[in-house]
C-alpha cells in the first residue's frame, strides 16, 4: 500500500500514523524496534541536515533495509523539504513521500512550489506533504495569527493537488516552555472542510490527552523528532558519566533503548 492510501485510510477509520525522524544507525533502530514491539506501522523520517549528516543514498538504504529485516510497514519521508531541488533528489533516491516547506512564503509562491513538488512526485507515485500557516520553529515564538484558516486550506489544497497537509492549529517544533494549548475546535472545522489527511508537526511534548483529542478531530499523522533525540542523548550522557567505557557498541545500547521505549509509547499513545 502506497503512503497516500494508507493515510487515505487513518483518516476515514479516525486514526493516525506516528511519523518519527532518525540521525543514525541507532536512532533508526529505536524507531523501527518501538514500532515493531507495537506491531504498527511507522514513517521514517529525514531532514536535509539528516541526509546531510549520513549521505542521501545511505540514509535510504539503511531505511529501506531496516523495514525489510524487521517486517514492519513503513515508508521513507523527506520531512521539511527546502527546495524542489532536494525534493527532486529524494524522489531520484527512492523516498515514498516528500514534504515541500514553503510555508514561510507568500501563499501564491507557497501554491506555485508545492504544486510544482505535485508535478514531479507524480510519476514516482509518491505522497506530497505541504504546511500552511505558521508552525513555530527552534526559538520562534507561536501565535494564532499564523493558524491555518479552513477556508485556505481548502483553496491551497485545491490549487496544489497535495495528499497531505501540516496545519498550524498551536503546535510548535522543539521543546515547548509551557503546555501548548492547540486548537481542537479549528483543527475541526479544517478536517470538515477538507478531504486531505492532515498533519500535525510539532509532537514533541504534547500531552497524551491533547494528542488523541488531536486524532479525534482529524489529525492522521504526527511528527516526533525532539524527544527522540533527546531520549537517546540523556541516556547515553548518563552511560558515559558512569564509565570509561570507550567501545561505541557497549555505551551505544542503552541510549538506543531509552528511545525505543519512547518510541513504544507514543505508538501507543495513538493507537489508544
Amino acid at each position: 500500500m502506497n503512503l497516500q492510501n494508507k493515510l487515505l485510510e487513518l483518516r476515514k477509520e479516525k486514526k493516525a500514523i506516528l511519523a518519527a525522524n532518525f540521525y543514525n544507525l541507532e536512532t533508526l533502530n529505536a524507531v523501527i524496534g518501538g514500532a515493531k514491539a507495537e506491531n504498527a506501522s511507522i514513517i521514517l523520517q529525514l531532514s536535509e541536515s539528516s541526509i546531510n549528516y549520513i549521505g542521501l543514498e545511505l540514509a535510504v538504504q539503511m531505511a529501506k533495509t531496516a523495514l525489510e529485516v524487521s517486517g514492519v510497514e513503513g515508508w521513507l519521508h523527506l520531512d521539511h523539504g527546502g527546495s524542489i531541488e532536494l525534493v527532486q533528489r529524494c524522489l531520484d533516491a527512492g523516498f515514498d513521500s516528500v514534504m515541500i516547506d514553503a510555508s514561510e512564503q507568500p501563499v501564491n509562491e507557497n501554491i506555485k512550489i508545492s504544486k510544482e513538488a505535485v508535478k514531479r512526485a507524480e510519476k514516482y507515485g509518491a505522497n506530497v506533504e505541504a504546511e500552511l500557516g505558521y508552525i513555530a520553529k527552534l526559538n520562534q515564538n507561536q501565535d494564532n495569527s499564523g493558524f491555518t484558516q479552513p477556508e485556505d486550506a481548502k483553496y491551497f489544497i485545491e490549487q496544489t493537488g497535495i495528499n497531505a497537509l501540516a496545519v498550524s492549529i498551536g503546535s510548535a517544533h522543539g521543546f515547548y516552555k509551557q503546555e501548548p494549548k492547540l486548537d481542537i475546535q479549528l483543527l475541526s472545522k479544517i478536517s470538515a472542510t477538507v478531504e486531505t489527511p492532515l498533519v500535525l508537526h510539532g509532537g514533541s511534548g504534547i500531552p497524551d490527552k491533547i494528542l488523541i483529542d488531536a486524532i479525534k478531530n482529524g489529525i492522521t499523522k504526527i511528527n516526533l523528532a525532539t524527544e527522540t533525540k533527546n531520549a537517546f542523548m540523556r541516556q547515553l550522557k548518563e552511560e558515559l558519566l558512569g564509565t570509561d567505557e570507550i567501545d561505541l557498541r557497549v555505551v551505544f545500547p542503552n541510549a538506543t533503548k531509552k528511545a525505543e521505549e519512547l518510541i513504544q509509547n507514543k505508538i501507543k499513545i495513538i493507537s489508544s
